[in-house]
């Protein structure tokens, strides 16, 4: 087996081919934040989904996420997804749409009082539809309303170009950055080669 690179923290790494690599932002939000205006809110709604089927849940972490490389969940077998997504301490809400699951919300309070929003998305059709900042709004009713230390979320090079600015409009802060690199999920066709074009494979 040939030994990955050492990450050179002051220069370039060079990433072999089928892997990826993206900057990882970490923030937090240590009291709630003002919620922001909300241009449609009539057009959505949430609802939980307690102990999702597995196949619902995949089909749509895949279609909010497969074009900017979601696949941690797709990776994992019947066994580890319901490990977590059936855990009661985290909570799978679906944004509904003209009566179709559009977006996802996942939050985990595991470790409350700190509490993480795992995931935060929606399908290709609503974005920059404002059902992203209702999804945000959401979230932070929900958690500061149990009385948390922390919100925390993570986004990386590989998301929208501007889910960094929306987080930080929504009132986190970042507090760390990391660098991940995995196994290009299109690679395996975990997702199709298609996916994620901003992103182009490289392999030999």
């Amino acid at each position: 087996m040939t030994e990955a690179p050492r990450l050179n923290s002051s220069g370039y790494t060079p990433i072999a081919p089928g892997k990826i690599a993206t900057v990882v932002t970490h923030l937090e939000m240590r009291a709630r934040a003002a919620l922001r205006p909300e241009r449609t809110p009539e057009s959505y709604a949430l609802r939980r989904v307690p102990g999702p089927d597995l196949s619902w849940y995949r089909d749509l972490y895949r279609r909010v996420g497969e074009n900017w490389l979601w696949f941690s969940r797709l990776a994992a077998d019947d066994t580890a997804l319901a490990l977590i997504v059936h855990d009661p301490a985290v909570e799978v809400h679906a944004l509904r749409f003209r009566s179709r699951d559009e977006g996802l919300l996942e939050i985990d309070f595991r470790r409350f009082p700190e509490v993480e929003i795992s995931f935060l998305g929606v399908a290709p059709n609503l974005l920059g539809k404002g059902a992203g900042r209702y999804l945000i709004n959401r979230a932070i009713e929900n958690v500061w309303g149990r009385g948390p230390s922390r919100l925390t979320v993570h986004t990386c090079t590989l998301d929208h170009p501007r889910a960094l600015e929306f987080y930080l409009r929504s009132g986190f802060t970042p507090y760390s950055r990391s660098v991940e690199i995995a196994d290009d999920p299109r690679a395996s066709g975990l997702l199709p080669r298609t996916a994620a074009p901003h992103a182009p494979m490289i392999v030999r």
